[in-house]
């Protein structure tokens, strides 16, 4: 293990040219990024989730009731002991050949059947209130760390000019502040990963995994080598969308339609202007010219930079979806569902299809794109969570 440990910190990995690990040891005089920092973080990730529960239950959820969001989900489907077995043992999407099957044991037509195991389907996800209270939670520690973030830079030198990041590299002190936000941040994001397999599944699951995966190894990396700075300034970049996504979630939910497509607008054009604009010429551009003329390459700094990149296809890839969403509000007058959504359309929508009043609403993932759940067209939801 300690070999194992020893090739892993390799010196010449991580740190430029002629710097070691001893010489970034703490002293009297400055206080530098320590490797057993990070610890600290998953302590504090699960205490982020129990503060997140208590927040849900005692904050989010009243405010949800004193909004008239109501706390059941969508219609139950029937009991009924065959489908029920199929359901849970064999497959919860049965093909075309098992519906068939189905119906002459059972006999119930095959669009009935379909309608069951959509019921079935939907009866697994959570209701309306429980969303709105994870985005109130979501949307809440945004703006605290937001707001936090822009308070700490503001003070700083790096924000006003990005080659303060570089300049004395890697000798620059670690400051309270500093290492309260870093951590805080990290802390959150490791509790995000983890409560993903628990919250709200949604169609982008692996991407979204993915994401959290690069932004904790992005933040891991960069405190260990004490990029902290510039590792701010992506930080507060990220935090400022998904505020604005969150409240548009909540409005949604809340059924405040023209508050919501306000609130989307402002979180499309903040996204796309800070992901697709600010984000490559002010980040990227500082962290592969300017502390190239500054420092130097190294090869921690080419894993650094690499996963830099890696957000911004990810960026890319939700501003197609953002703006994909958008083009069909304009076309419907207003947002009402997105590439995310996670409830399937419901019985109701599939009786007026048999009937042969389409409603001209855009599928989604093979399905019509509303739903049952609280009788409201659901997800404003878009694509871009840290």
């Amino acid at each position: 293990m300690a070999g194992i440990l020893a090739w892993f910190w390799n010196e010449r990995f991580w740190l430029p040219h002629n710097v070691t690990w001893a010489d970034l040891k703490n002293t009297e005089e400055a206080t530098f990024p320590q490797a057993e920092d990070l610890y600290l973080a998953f302590p504090l990730a699960f205490c982020i989730f129990m503060i997140r529960l208590v927040f849900e239950r005692f904050i989010a959820r009243p405010c949800a009731l004193g909004l008239k969001i109501q706390a059941n989900g969508p219609q139950k489907a029937q009991h009924n002991a065959i489908l029920e077995k199929v359901f849970t043992a064999i497959t919860k999407h049965p093909d075309e050949k098992r519906l068939e099957g189905l119906s002459k044991q059972l006999d119930w037509d095959v669009r009935t059947i379909q309608r069951w195991f959509r019921q079935r389907r939907n009866q697994e996800k959570p209701s309306t209130l429980s969303r709105f209270c994870e985005s109130m939670w979501r949307f809440t520690f945004y703006l605290y760390i937001f707001t936090y973030g822009v308070r700490f830079l503001k003070k700083t030198s790096w924000l006003w000019d990005t080659r303060d990041c570089w300049y004395n590299y890697p000798y620059q002190p670690l400051t309270a502040d500093l290492h309260y936000y870093y951590i805080v941040e990290l802390s959150f994001y490791w509790s995000l990963m983890f409560s993903q397999f628990t919250d709200i599944k949604r169609k982008d699951f692996l991407i979204m995994f993915m994401h959290h995966i690069a932004t904790v190894s992005l933040m891991t990396f960069s405190y260990v080598n004490n990029m902290v700075r510039v590792g701010t300034l992506v930080m507060c970049l990220h935090d400022a969308a998904d505020i604005l996504l969150e409240a548009a979630k909540m409005a949604n939910y809340a059924k405040c339609q023209r508050l919501c497509d306000v609130l989307f607008v402002m979180f499309a054009l903040v996204f796309i202007i800070t992901r697709l604009g600010i984000y490559p010429i002010w980040i990227l551009n500082t962290t592969v010219f300017e502390s190239w003329d500054v420092v130097g390459p190294y090869p921690s700094w080419w894993v650094f930079n690499l996963l830099l990149t890696l957000l911004q296809v990810l960026h890319c890839f939700w501003s197609y979806l953002i703006v994909k969403i958008a083009c069909k509000a304009v076309s419907r007058g207003k947002v009402s569902k997105d590439d995310r959504s996670d409830i399937e359309s419901s019985s109701d929508e599939e009786d007026a299809q048999s009937l042969g009043k389409k409603t001209h609403v855009p599928a989604t993932n093979g399905t019509s794109g509303s739903n049952g759940t609280n009788g409201y067209l659901t997800r404003t939801a878009c694509p871009g969570e840290q």
